[in-house]
């Protein structure tokens, strides 16, 4: 009987380990860790799994909210079309991630684009399962709050940034995220940011042109602050790029 009991709670285990996995990265959600066991195994048995190509579009603006969404593989990046046909790339989310509470919590149409990056793989949990799920384990309200009071700090940061920073700040700011989150060794000296990121979509990160990115990494590039090759680029001296985020001259 303790066998049994035990391989079972193991079982648990497994799975919320495959819904929730940790990574380094600001977008990992661990608000799973915090559920019991049996919670997470029921939704995961509610869950439905859909396989994307790279580019496949997951939802549209405007779309009816489905549920709530978890990355399993690959990769999905959220973004805003403004009416002139520029895009916002707002962020993208890993393996490990979830998104999409918000539509789930308030019925409201989606209110960004979901793309696929490269071969991707997402858990969907139907909004109406997970609803009912609520009402029976008043934990999972206390775990959403912690997931959406984040996602309202991440939101802030951003319209903060956009409307008090300059170009140099906001890409230097952005720059050593994704060094906090990519980063590796690079050859010789330096951080390398290992993310297949064209300037094109870093650019739509922080809201600039790509033309305007692409002078503003050459400069840097010009005073040693960092290394630009093909989709990747190394920071050489982090200190002074984060000098830039405070609008230090460097």
């Amino acid at each position: 009987m303790r066998s049994t009991l035990a391989a079972t709670v193991d079982g648990y285990r497994r799975i919320a380990d495959t819904l929730a996995m940790p990574l380094s990265n600001a977008n990992a959600d661990p608000w799973l860790r915090d559920l019991p066991p049996e919670v997470t195994a029921l939704l995961a048995s509610m869950s439905l799994r859909k396989r994307l190509r790279h580019g496949e579009l997951l939802y549209a603006r405007g779309a009816e909210a489905d549920g709530l969404y978890g990355v399993v593989s690959g990769r999905i990046r959220i973004s805003l079309t403004h009416a002139d046909g520029r895009e916002v790339l707002l962020t993208w989310f890993e393996p490990g991630s979830w998104f999409g509470e918000v539509s789930m919590f308030d019925a409201s149409p989606r209110p960004q684009d979901a793309h696929a990056v490269g071969d991707t793989e997402v858990m969907l949990l139907p909004r109406a399962k997970f609803m009912a799920l609520l009402d029976q384990h008043h934990e999972l309200y206390r775990a959403f709050a912690k997931l959406l009071c984040r996602r309202l700090r991440m939101s802030l940061d951003f319209v903060e940034d956009m409307m008090t920073l300059p170009l140099s700040a906001r890409l230097a700011k952005r720059l050593l995220e994704l060094a906090g989150v990519y980063g590796s060794a690079g050859q010789g000296a330096g951080v390398a940011i290992d993310l297949h990121l064209p300037q094109e979509d870093l650019a739509r990160m922080i809201g600039a042109s790509r033309q305007s990115v692409s002078k503003e990494l050459n400069v840097w590039e010009a005073r040693g602050l960092i290394r630009v090759e093909y989709s990747r680029i190394t920071l050489l001296d982090s200190e002074r790029v984060r000098a830039l985020t405070a609008g230090s001259k460097t």
